[in-house]
């Protein structure tokens, strides 16, 4: 069974930046393609990037394009998100979880715990 791990939330200032991980215990995420999602305040969870098992393809979200970028190693059994030039609207508990593609990014497995990212005004 699967655990993901989040972590590297934390408060930052508008237009600041955080480096965000997600780390597996119990599986190899290697072979599978990789998703960002966020849930803010009162809202729905809602996709925010996609990378594929080879990191040759990614996707995002338009809120978020040209500001964060996804990236894995999967040496290391980690996926990243880096969130550059933060919005107060960037407010949520971010997760990650595997997803069928790039391209249809339904969520597979169960969701972990996720970590708080709050930007300040």
């Amino acid at each position: 069974q699967v655990q993901l791990v989040e972590s590297g939330g934390g408060l930052v200032q508008a237009g600041g930046s955080l480096r965000l991980s997600c780390a597996a215990s119990g599986r190899t995420l290697s072979s599978y393609n990789m998703g960002w999602f966020r849930r803010a305040p009162g809202k729905e969870r809602e996709f925010v990037a996609a990378i594929n098992w080879s990191a040759g393809s990614t996707s995002y979200a338009d809120s978020v394009k040209d500001r964060f970028t996804i990236s894995r190693d999967n040496a290391k059994n980690t996926v990243y998100l880096q969130m550059n030039s933060l919005k107060p609207e960037d407010t949520a508990v971010y997760y990650c979880n595997r997803i069928l593609s790039t391209e249809r990014t339904t969520a597979v497995w169960n969701w972990g715990q996720g970590t708080q990212v709050t930007v300040s005004s």
